[in-house]
């Protein structure tokens, strides 16, 4: 079916059963010659799927395919992260960028082996208690590790929803979105059916980038170049690397002003990242 008939019929008739069984038919079909090929996508298990989660937070999967199984490799199971000093996680994690992710799967690994014995829970009310993950993260874990029919919203999904339901409109809300996702959802194996949204979500994006744009939550990322970011990431890597350094130290090798350096250390001080013991900043144990 031509998405131009789909729109005709979706106008006419509303969403049927009918017109959800072509929406799904057309999804499949899609995913049936053209499913992407991912490491976090085999030999799935719950400690996997929370760490690619977590990973897919903000970065292309093609940089997550490369790091998923070298931090997989380095730290196997939830016992031995929950052990590992923050250093070595961090020191793993790079490349990836918004470090806080990384300091919270460790910390998301403690709570799991001393709360939990050692087991991920189904719930999405309880992972939502969890550092890092909000509604969305916590119930596309719980649907990736459990096959659980939850439903979320993320940037391919979204663009998926507006292509084929929201052909004219603009400033398309995620409640609007939503209920149409619940109501096509497949519930015999929503894991599945949220990988082939997600992988004719990410054609939409080569083919249509303009449906980004028709979302009432898209915002235009600010640039990386001289923000507290990348002054964050500067000073972690500088610490992973050298293991400690006095402040004078680090604001002679980084090329920005005095008062954003030491505010961005204390920051990281703040957030638990690192300490300061005996005129040396270190990355926190």
């Amino acid at each position: 079916m031509l998405i131009t008939e789909f729109h005709k019929l979706y106008a006419k008739k509303g969403l049927t059963s009918e017109i959800n069984n072509s929406f799904q038919k057309i999804i499949y079909s899609y995913f049936k010659q053209n499913r992407r090929d991912f490491p976090f996508r085999k030999d799935i298990t719950p400690y996997k799927v929370l760490i690619s989660e977590i990973m897919l937070q903000q970065t292309q999967t093609g940089r997550v395919s490369e790091k998923f199984l070298k931090f997989i490799g380095q730290f196997p199971d939830f016992q031995t992260l929950s052990k590992a000093p923050l250093q070595k996680v961090l020191k793993a994690w790079q490349g990836l960028g918004y470090n806080r992710r990384a300091k919270a799967l460790k910390e998301i690994a403690e709570k799991i082996i001393d709360e939990y014995s050692g087991k991920l829970p189904k719930s999405v009310q309880i992972l939502k208690t969890f550092p890092q993950i909000g509604h969305n993260t916590a119930s596309s874990i719980s649907t990736f590790a459990f096959n659980k029919p939850n439903i979320f919203i993320e940037t391919n999904i979204r663009r998926v929803f507006i292509y084929f339901f929201f052909p004219t409109k603009t400033r398309v809300k995620d409640s609007e979105i939503l209920p149409i996702i619940e109501r096509t959802i497949d519930k015999n194996n929503p894991r599945e059916w949220y990988y082939a949204l997600m992988d004719y979500g990410f054609m939409l994006s080569k083919k249509h980038p303009e449906l980004n744009k028709k979302s009432a939550h898209y915002r235009k990322q600010s640039p990386f170049k001289g923000s507290k970011r990348e002054i964050r990431g500067l000073i972690l890597k500088l610490l992973i690397e050298n293991r400690a350094l006095a402040k004078s130290e680090i604001i002679k090798i980084l090329d920005y002003p005095t008062e954003r350096i030491q505010e961005v250390i204390s920051q990281l001080k703040k957030e638990g990242f690192i300490r300061h013991r005996n005129n040396l900043l270190t990355i926190a144990k």
